[in-house]
């Protein structure tokens, strides 16, 4: 749904000057609807006492709700202008909701049904399936039916993959909890919706100031295609690491206070997975966008090429993520993660060489390897980063970290692509190459941040 069905029907809705801006909005305020929803049922499946088991009530209910709101989103495909657009934020509101009801329960059935000593060998499964094979397959079904006009077709078999999954997890044996549960500790969820709403503010704070520079600018002073797109790299990209590094600065303080002290290397660790994944999230959100723009590609005709750029960067994303774990075994998890930003950055510069679409495919699968080998070595690190004792606790930080970069990314980033996009028309799709520049660039800055990370010492 959200690199293909929604910025369609979002740029159906607000038109081609205003597209990225409104997109980007509606994934600020749903990614941050996601993590506080996805906490709280967490919370509260792990104290659910129902006859029917803690995980399977929240799976059933919230896919129900998933699948009612996917067809009332693909009845909205009718509407026309802003009450069509503000009526889809609404119901990408109400979809986080339902949809993390049923994830947050979901990951909970490893640790409950799962012996220790396999959660490991389950874990990596667990992670096939939810990042590189879902992109594999779409591109061989929803992708074709959504590239050919038929976008109901596309939602359609995305419910059905919905609920083939949900009626498989209801054959999970699962225990009832017998014993009735502690008396409930609101203090965790409260300091998530505490670290939650500083860094939306901070995000608006960033993201508005970035929307009125160039006006100003542009008021001031006549500037050249050239100059106007070097300040507004350096504005977005300013923009872009100041909510990065407030952002996990007052999550991490938040959450673990003055143990940040102690263990400096964690915060870093941290702000290098934020900056990463700013840049890899969003390469994915705007991939409909930047097609368009740049390959002069109607509307649903991107969709088709979209999805086989996402072929190639979920087959490069599953080989490298598996490869990656011998090679940050042997060579140091650091080392990897520096060399996983490094061969992003190179991946995005070669998609930006040309309006070529075997070129951008080439350098696609440069950002697959770079982000399996991130995904394994960077998360690897983070466990040698942390206490034992308290792994949950810091380990929770990396959940916002996940939201927090498509927020940052999306929310600033989408208002420089359409300003470009508006105020240079004789250079189609130069908003997008300035965006992915600018996300190429933080693939590069998040290697800095690794520095600052001290890796412990091996046996």
């Amino acid at each position: 749904m959200s690199p293909l069905v929604i910025p369609l029907l979002v740029q159906q809705f607000v038109g081609e000057a205003q597209k990225a801006t409104f997109y980007g909005t509606a994934r600020l305020w749903t990614l941050m609807t996601a993590l506080l929803v996805q906490a709280l049922m967490g919370i509260l499946s792990d104290r659910s006492t129902s006859r029917f088991g803690r995980r399977r009530p929240f799976i059933f209910v919230g896919t129900l709700a998933a699948l009612a709101l996917m067809v009332v989103i693909g009845f909205s495909a009718g509407m026309e202008g802003m009450t069509g657009y503000w009526f889809l934020f609404a119901m990408l509101i109400l979809l986080q909701i339902a949809s993390n009801i049923g994830q947050a329960a979901q990951q909970g059935l490893i640790p409950d049904l799962v012996p220790e000593n396999q959660r490991g060998r389950v874990s990596g499964v667990k992670a096939l399936f939810e990042v590189p094979i879902p992109m594999i397959l779409v591109s061989f079904t929803i992708a074709k039916l959504i590239g050919a006009g038929n976008m109901w077709g596309g939602i359609l078999v995305a419910m059905g993959v919905l609920a083939l999954s949900m009626i498989l997890t209801l054959f999970v044996r699962e225990e009832p909890l017998k014993e009735s549960p502690s008396a409930f500790n609101w203090a965790p969820f409260l300091r998530l919706a505490l670290m939650t709403a500083l860094f939306t503010a901070i995000i608006l704070g960033v993201g508005g100031a970035v929307k009125y520079l160039p006006d100003i600018l542009q008021r001031s002073t006549r500037l050249s295609t050239t100059a106007l797109f070097v300040v507004m790299w350096a504005a977005g990209l300013a923009a872009m690491l100041v909510a990065v590094a407030l952002g996990v600065w007052i999550s991490v303080r938040i959450s673990i206070g003055g143990a940040a002290r102690e263990n400096p290397s964690f915060t870093w660790w941290v702000v290098n997975r934020l900056a990463y994944l700013v840049g890899a999230i969003n390469l994915t959100t705007f991939v409909v966008y930047f097609l368009q723009a740049r390959l002069g590609l109607a509307k649903e005709k991107a969709a088709g090429p979209a999805a086989f750029l996402m072929l190639f960067v979920g087959v490069f994303i599953m080989v490298f993520a598996l490869v990656s774990g011998w090679l940050s075994d042997r060579f140091s998890h650091k080392r990897v993660v520096a060399l996983a930003g490094i061969v992003a950055a190179l991946g995005t510069l070669i998609a930006l060489l040309s309006p070529s679409l075997t070129i951008i495919y080439v350098g696609g699968c440069f950002i697959g390897a770079a982000t399996g080998m991130f995904y394994t070595a960077n998360w690897a690190l983070g466990t040698e980063l942390v206490p034992k004792a308290e792994a949950g606790r810091y380990l929770g930080i990396s959940n916002l970290a996940g939201a927090g970069a498509g927020a940052i990314g999306a929310f600033i980033g989408g208002p420089i692509a359409d300003y470009i996009t508006v105020h240079v028309p004789d250079a189609p799709g130069l908003g997008y190459v300035l965006l992915f520049a600018i996300y190429g660039t933080l693939f590069l800055l998040s290697i800095v941040a690794l520095t600052r990370v001290r890796e412990p010492a091996r046996a």
